[in-house]
C-alpha cells in the first residue's frame, strides 16, 4: 500500500550538508500515529536509525547524531527530509527512509524506500 521514494544527490562534498528527500504515497505523513524515519547503512556502523518526525511534527534524533541532523517535512507534498550538516566520508551510506521503526536490537518498520546511495568525497 505505503509506498516511499528517497531522493537527493548521490555525491556530497565533504563539510557540506546532506539533503535528501522522502517522498510519500498510499498514506499520509500526518495521519495518527505513524511515524516517519531515516535510517542508513554503512560497513562501518551498519544499520542505524538517524532520527523521526511524528504525524504531529515532533522529531527525534539519534544523539550522537542530534547536532547534525534535521529532519522536516512538507505536508503538502507528502514529503518528509532529511539534513545531515557537515559530512565526513564516514557518512557515505545508503540512506532510506522508513515509516513505522521499531528500535530494539534489531530495527524493524513496516514499509521501506528502495534506499539511496550517498557518498562523501571530494
Amino acid at each position: 500500500q505505503v509506498q516511499l521514494q528517497e531522493s537527493g544527490p548521490g555525491l556530497v562534498k565533504p563539510s557540506q550538508t546532506l539533503s535528501l528527500t522522502c517522498t510519500v504515497s498510499g498514506g499520509s505523513i500526518t495521519a495518527n500515529y505513524n511515524s516517519w524515519t531515516w535510517l542508513r547503512r554503512s560497513p562501518g556502523k551498519g544499520l542505524e536509525w538517524m532520527g523521526s518526525i511524528a504525524y504531529s511534527g515532533d522529531t527525534y534524533y539519534l544523539p550522537s547524531l542530534r547536532s547534525r541532523t534535521s529532519i522536516s517535512r512538507d505536508t503538502s507534498k507528502n514529503q518528509f527530509t532529511l539534513q545531515l550538516s557537515s559530512v565526513t566520508p564516514e557518512d557515505t551510506a545508503v540512506y532510506y527512509c522508513a515509516r513505522d521503526c521499531s528500535v530494539t536490537d534489531t530495527v524493524k518498520c513496516d514499509y521501506w524506500g528502495q534506499g539511496t546511495q550517498v557518498t562523501v568525497s571530494s
